[in-house]
C-alpha cells in the first residue's frame, strides 16, 4: 500500500496515468489518489481499466478510467481531451505505458516490425500525449510531466535492445522537454525502476531475477509501491525546483 506520509500531497491535482490497469500503472494512480489527486486512468485494456477504477472508486478515491491506444495517435488526442475535460484541467502527466515485446531476443533476433512497435508505442506515444496534454499543463501554472523510463539503459540489459532503446530514448526526450517547456513552470522528470514484480515482467528468466536481487544494495524483489513515492514526489510541490532529472528507484541496483 502507498505510504500513508503522501496522503495530502497532491490535494486539488488533476493528473493523467498513462497504462493504468495493472502493474505500476494502477499502483501509480492509486498512490496519486490517495495523495489528494483526481486521476485518469488510461489504458488499452478498456475493460480492466475500467474495473480496476471501479475499485478505487468503491474506497472513495476519484478516479476516471478511459480508453487509450498509443499507437494510434487520433485515440492519444481523444483521451487527454476526455482526460481533461473530466478532470477539469491537468496539473499532472505520468507517460508509463509502454511494451517490451522484444524481451529474449539478442539483437539479431529481433524483427523489424517488433522494433517499430516498441518504438511507435514507447517513443512516439510518449511524445504525442505530452503534446497532447501541454496547453493544459501550461494553463495549471503547477504544470509536472513524469516519464517512465527503466535502469535497463542505465546499465545495458541485454537481449531487450528495443525496449531499452526506447527507454533510452525517453532519458533524452525528459532531458530536452524540460528545457522546452521550464518557461512555462512545467517540470519535467523522469523515473527509472528496475526489474518490478508485475504481470508484465513475468517472461523475465529467474537468472534476470538474482541478478537484480544478489546486486542490489537493498538485496530483495522490487515491488510496485516501491517506485510510487518518487512518482508522487515528481508531481507534488516539493520537487517544484527540479526538472530534467532521471530517479534511478532499484534498491541500489544502479546508483545514478
Amino acid at each position: 500500500m502507498p505510504d500513508a506520509a503522501n496522503q495530502g500531497l497532491l490535494a486539488g491535482r488533476r493528473v493523467l496515468v498513462t497504462g493504468a490497469a495493472r502493474g505500476l500503472g494502477l499502483a501509480f494512480a492509486e498512490a496519486i489518489a490517495q495523495a489528494g489527486a483526481a486521476v485518469a486512468m488510461a489504458d488499452v485494456l478498456g475493460e480492466r481499466v475500467r474495473a480496476a477504477a471501479a475499485g478505487l472508486a468503491q474506497r472513495g478515491l476519484t478516479v476516471l478510467p478511459l480508453e487509450l491506444d498509443l499507437a494510434d495517435p487520433d485515440s492519444v488526442r481523444r483521451c487527454a481531451q476526455q482526460a481533461i475535460a473530466g478532470l477539469g484541467g491537468l496539473d499532472g502527466l505520468v507517460n508509463n505505458a509502454a511494451v517490451t515485446d522484444s524481451g529474449g531476443r539478442a539483437s539479431d533476433e529481433i524483427d523489424i516490425a517488433t522494433w517499430d512497435r516498441v518504438m511507435q508505442v514507447n517513443v512516439r506515444g510518449t511524445w504525442l500525449m505530452t503534446n497532447a496534454c501541454l496547453d493544459a499543463l501550461r494553463a495549471s501554472g503547477r504544470g509536472a510531466i513524469v516519464n517512465l523510463a527503466s535502469d535497463t539503459p542505465l546499465w545495458g540489459a541485454p537481449r531487450l535492445l528495443a525496449y531499452v532503446a526506447s527507454k533510452s530514448a525517453i532519458l533524452g526526450m525528459t532531458r530536452s522537454l524540460s528545457r522546452e517547456l521550464g518557461e512555462a513552470r512545467i517540470t519535467v522528470n523522469a523515473v527509472a525502476p528496475g526489474l518490478t514484480l508485475v504481470e508484465a515482467t513475468e517472461y523475465v528468466p529467474a537468472k534476470r531475477h538474482e541478478l537484480y536481487r544478489e546486486q542490489r544494495a537493498i538485496p530483495r524483489e522490487q515491488l510496485p509501491e516501491d517506485v510510487c513515492g518518487a512518482v508522487v514526489f515528481a508531481l507534488s510541490d516539493l520537487s517544484r525546483f527540479m526538472t530534467g532529472q532521471t530517479l534511478a528507484v532499484n534498491g541500489g541496483f544502479v546508483m545514478h
